[in-house]
């Protein structure tokens, strides 16, 4: 028996449209999973509202150096089995922080999920305390907002933010 050979009339314009199609076919169905893929995973947002960010941008680098000049130092734990959070303030002296409003977040760095509001309460001089919930083990960041407030309104004098790894 004798073979046939596949192209026994010549390369003819329909094979070269089939193989064109399919050419493009292949990468139309690729660059339509990678697009699905791109926009269904990271939004691709990093901060919100960075224009309005960039603008007290000086404004923001001043509020570190004022915090930089008071020489405060913080000492933060967090005790993963009962989601104790404690922090200790003292002053460049060396005597407790004490009267401050203490608010902000704890949770994972890589997403919004697991983000949880915290207000800090004054337990003893300079030592301020919350309870968070116990936290799995891994990588969390805290941010933490110290103000001063008074009639005048709300004066943030320190900022803090910080990377917590809990151990299994």
């Amino acid at each position: 028996m004798s073979a046939v050979p596949l192209f026994a009339n010549g390369l003819g314009g329909r094979h070269v449209l089939a193989a064109f199609v399919a050419f493009f076919g292949v990468i139309f169905a690729v660059n339509g999973v990678f697009l699905y893929m791109a926009l269904s995973t990271h939004t691709g947002l990093v901060a919100q509202e960075p224009y309005r960010k960039g603008l007290h941008y000086n404004d923001r680098i001043a509020a570190a150096e004022r915090q930089e000049a008071l020489g405060w130092t913080s000492d933060v734990r967090l005790a993963p089995e009962n989601g104790a959070l404690t922090l200790a303030l003292t002053s460049a002296s060396g005597l407790p922080v004490s009267g401050l409003k203490i608010s902000g977040a704890i949770g994972r760095p890589s997403t919004a999920q697991h983000d949880t509001k915290l207000a800090l309460f004054e337990t003893a001089p300079g030592r301020y305390a919350a309870e968070v919930g116990a936290r799995e083990p891994g990588d969390w960041l805290l941010t933490l907002e110290a103000a001063r407030v008074s009639d005048a309104g709300r004066d943030i004098v320190y900022r803090l933010r910080r990377r917590l790894w809990l151990k299994p």
